[in-house]
């Protein structure tokens, strides 16, 4: 299922043979798991996708050609009228190709990165060696450059509710195909060896054909959590420790030392949403946030005490060979007194080889730590000094070379996950705490008070410490509960166990007053201080917040009671910005730039309340919801909004693409460390931005909004275009993730959550959330401010440049002769919408194109280019059997379970194909 027409240079050359490949070898096993009829529809189709865009003659990459579908073409002759089962399984056919290309794309990416490192005098862009040598050209010295890093907080925060809910089987299957296409790079290999390797290849596509995508039944917390735990454990757990040695090789190489001298801080910390968001899910509360530490506890520990294993395995020096420190001599006797069944660890054969005994009682520890038996370890920082202990006796005593690496990578993994693996931040809504409180004060006004009035109040309850007057019905108990558990899990499970205790809807002072009462309720108060020690921080989530978030940070730190908790804090705030619900509001041009001004107030408010300001970048995984790379936010962040550190979330069902690899999951880790400390050092620093560009993009950012606003919020009517013209109502009933569609009491395109309305529209290709009103603004900002001053913004401005990347890559997957098949199903009366869209991405398209001086959009990322060209094709004949599905799933009164499942399949493939969801 290859493509020959799209041509690969040269660098790509790889790329293009794993695909042909790859293609050949899917359609075997269509051919083997089908039959040959089978085969030979999808092969149908395929052609028949192929002519259609031939015949179409149009660029994707410029203007649309207009109007609706002309006449019907092979391809719709093809898709229309199948069998439910039948349209599943060729939808199946093409996703199974999508997943094929999309590991292929994955590989190729660490392929690129391998021919980078194995070149000694090239580094790659974004690299850490580039980074390290910016640096030193900088003038920094080595002690310098180890001061900065020491500054430095790299904190990615995996969320809940993905959009795509593939197994963790399958996943586990697409990593051992890319071990086995990286495999086959090896030029040493025998023929017989390359088909021993395509063999297992064939094996594993085989059985992905044979294995349910996605779990039939609705995924729960648990299921999410695993969904985390397996990148956390099967990636990042064993990526951690070479991310360390390579900053330190670089460190070493680019300032002459031996790298055994060097020995960086740590800078990466991760964290966690699932199992704490009581706002997305009302089935998460105390007993979920308890079962998610438990769970967490239990994996690193069974992780570090198979680590344990294999370090006795590795270290088998024998005590007649090598010297022991004394200090360790003394641990090991100690252990063998102190640990029931000590003699089994140590069988005769082993009572010469100190290390391997010593692994083995570390790990029996870590055994009764999971199993919570005596002799167990308290903390992390226990098992810690016990490691080091072993570190230091093997640096003493000729080990470096023999073991002391393996123990420093341990070493290096206890340092970043502790007994916790991942911080558990929990969110909940302001709404939901005023309501406690209304119940505890016998107050049922009190949610509707004004703000001011309910601060006074807030104020009065905290310097005398009072407590309910009225009892809790069960809500209310189950509130207080989660205090109770966020309390006794940092007891039990260490400090970093729990993170920041964030408010969504939080409008003003008070609705983080309210946090700490209700915490000084659950009777979680530190005794030294009298103060509770949990880090609150608002999340705004709406454009009208965004524009106040300076005022509320400096009236925040106003109140003193709330100026004591921070003093208990270390004089640390938070506030996290949320990205998806902006856009839906105001749109893409809009929301960006509230994002970006309210970060600009936040810096300003911080620096005059003397606080250590932490932005939590809040964002989706698609590019109108804030998605992109972590360099890139770096890069377009205001002048002190990242200062060293960089929290943001990573979207569950996006995951895959930064982690899905070691080799992937390391080039994230290493491209966002670099982006950080290059901001964190000012190298490159492009100074104030101009006022003119302010203003310019003041005025693209009021035109947006105010055209956005008139097609999506101003007509009534627009909520039954989006309903007719997208398979939201299969969204909404679709088993992912564990958000409802809709946020309770409320309705209309107001009520509707923003992954839903940005997956309903992408799989439309109307993609309407990541550019609709751009151009409107642009056309009216270039007549206001002149052409010159963009050309200006777009060299020597990230944020403009960033934006109108992001802008570029949604118009270019917009497909809108894909989209006017979904336009025909909300019918002629309708129509009036459709010619609007199209108007404006007709705008939009020029204004880019002018502005890029270029002739198709993406001309500037030829990479990204061919990919979609090569995609597009495949995609088609599920769009077009999604589209006839649903016209008859409806007819049904949507009651027909079968047309259910085929129109599930078709989001999922249309979702691999064009690697992008909500």
């Amino acid at each position: 299922m290859q493509r020959e027409a799209i041509q690969f240079p040269l660098k790509d050359s790889g790329l293009h043979e794993d695909v042909h490949a790859l293609g050949d070898l899917i359609g075997e096993v269509l051919r083997d798991q089908g039959g040959d009829e089978f085969f030979e529809t999808v092969e149908g189709d395929r052609l028949a996708a192929l002519e259609r865009r031939k015949a179409a003659g149009s660029s994707p990459f410029r203007a649309s050609a207009g109007g609706a579908p002309g006449a019907p073409s092979e391809l719709e002759g093809r898709t229309t009228g199948r069998e439910p089962l039948s349209a599943t399984n060729l939808t199946r056919a093409f996703s199974t190709w999508f997943q094929a290309v999309n590991t292929a794309e994955k590989v190729h990416r660490v392929r690129r990165r391998r021919q980078y490192l194995a070149d000694s005098g090239a580094t790659q862009p974004g690299g850490i060696a580039e980074c390290i040598a910016r640096l030193k050209e900088e003038g920094y010295s080595l002690e310098q450059t180890v001061a900065l890093i020491a500054t430095i907080s790299i904190e990615p925060r995996f969320t809940p509710h993905p959009t795509e809910s593939t197994r963790r089987t399958i996943l586990r299957k697409q990593q051992r195909i890319a071990q086995d296409l990286l495999d086959r790079l090896n030029a040493g290999l025998t023929r017989g060896e390359l088909e021993t390797i395509w063999s297992r290849v064939r094996l594993e596509m085989a059985s992905i054909w044979q294995t349910e995508e996605h779990p039939r039944e609705g995924l729960t917390v648990a299921d999410e959590r695993e969904h985390v735990l397996f990148y956390l454990i099967e990636i990042i757990y064993r990526v951690v420790p070479l991310f360390y040695e390579e900053i330190e090789g670089a460190l070493a190489r680019a300032y002459d030392v031996p790298v055994e001298s060097l020995n960086v801080p740590c800078v990466l910390r991760f964290g966690s949403w699932v199992g704490g968001d009581m706002e997305s899910d009302e089935e998460v509360h105390a007993k979920t946030i308890r079962e998610t530490l438990h769970r967490h506890q239990q994996v690193i520990l069974s992780t570090y005490f198979d680590e344990c294993g294999h370090l006795a395995e590795a270290l088998s020096q024998s005590a007649r060979r090598v010297e022991l420190n004394g200090e360790l001599a003394a641990r090991i006797d100690a252990y063998t007194a102190l640990l029931p069944g000590a003699a089994r660890l140590a069988p005769a054969r082993h009572d010469r080889m100190p290390y391997r005994i010593y692994f083995s009682q570390i790990g029996e520890r870590v055994k009764a730590t999971y199993d919570g038996r005596p002799n167990a370890y308290q903390s992390a920082d226990e098992l810690l000094a016990d490691v080091l202990l072993a570190a230091d006796s093997l640096t003493a005593n000729r080990g470096r070379h023999a073991g002391y690496f393996l123990v420093r990578r341990f070493i290096r993994r206890v340092r970043t996950f502790g007994f916790h693996i991942a911080t558990l931040d929990v969110t909940q809504s302001a709404r939901s705490h005023h309501a406690v409180i209304s119940q505890g004060l016998g107050l049922p006004e009190w949610p509707g008070l004004p703000a001011a009035q309910r601060l006074a109040r807030l104020r009065e309850l905290l310097a005398r410490d009072q407590g309910p007057t009225s009892p809790l019905d069960a809500t209310g108990r189950r509130a207080l509960a989660v205090f109770d558990t966020i309390g006794h899990a940092r007891h039990r499970y260490g400090a970093r166990a729990i993170g920041t205790y964030i408010v969504s809807g939080a409008q003003d002072a008070d609705d983080l007053l309210a946090v700490l009462l209700l915490a000084r309720w659950a009777g979680i108060i530190d005794k030294h201080t009298g103060e509770c020690r949990l880090e609150v921080a608002p999340l705004l989530e709406c454009v009208e917040a965004l524009e106040g978030a300076g005022e509320l940070l400096l009236r925040l730190c106003a109140e003193p009671a709330y100026r004591r908790h921070l003093a208990a804090c270390g004089n640390a705030q938070t506030v996290v910005l949320g990205y998806s619900d902006p856009n839906k509001q105001a749109g893409l041009a809009a929301s960006r730039w509230a994002l970006q001004t309210a970060q600009h107030r936040l810096v300003r408010a911080a620096r005059d309340a003397q606080v250590v300001l932490t932005i939590l970048h809040a964002r989706g995984g698609s590019p109108a919801r804030g998605g992109g790379t972590p360099e890139k936010l770096v890069q377009a962040a205001p002048a002190g909004a990242i200062s060293g550190k960089l929290r943001l979330t990573e979207q569950a069902d996006v995951v895959n693409q930064s982690y899905g690899l070691r080799p992937i999951a390391m080039r994230t880790l290493e491209r966002t460390f670099s982006a950080v400390v290059l901001a964190s050092s000012r190298v490159g620093d492009r100074g104030p931005i101009d006022r003119s560009f302010i203003e310019a993009m003041s005025s693209v950012a009021e035109r947006s909004l105010a055209t956005y606003r008139q097609l999506v919020f101003d007509d009534a009517c627009f909520v039954d275009y989006l309903r007719a013209a997208t398979p939201l109502d299969v969204i909404e009933r679709m088993h992912i993730g564990l958000r409802p569609a809709m946020r309770a009491g409320c309705e209309g395109i107001e009520g509707l959550r923003a992954v839903p309305w940005v997956f309903a529209w992408t799989q439309s290709r109307h993609m309407l959330p990541g550019w609709y009103g751009f151009g409107s603004g642009l056309t009216a900002a270039i007549e206001r401010h002149g052409r010159e001053v963009f050309g200006a913004m777009l060299a020597r401005w990230p944020f403009f440049g960033h934006l109108l990347d992001d802008l570029e890559a949604m118009l270019a997957r917009t497909d809108l002769e894909v989209a006017a098949y979904y336009d025909a199903l909300a019918g002629a009366e309708l129509a009036v919408y459709a010619d609007a869209v199209r108007r404006e991405y007709d705008l939009t398209v020029r204004r880019v194109l002018e502005l890029r001086g270029s002739n198709e959009l993406l001309d500037s990322d030829p990479t990204l280019q061919r990919s979609i060209a090569l995609r597009n094709p495949y995609i088609d004949p599920m769009h077009l059997m999604q589209v006839d599905l649903l016209r008859r799933w409806r007819a049904t009164g949507r009651e027909d379970a079968a047309l259910f499942a085929a129109l599930r399949a078709t989001i999922g493939g249309i979702a691999q194909g064009l690697q992008a969801t909500g």
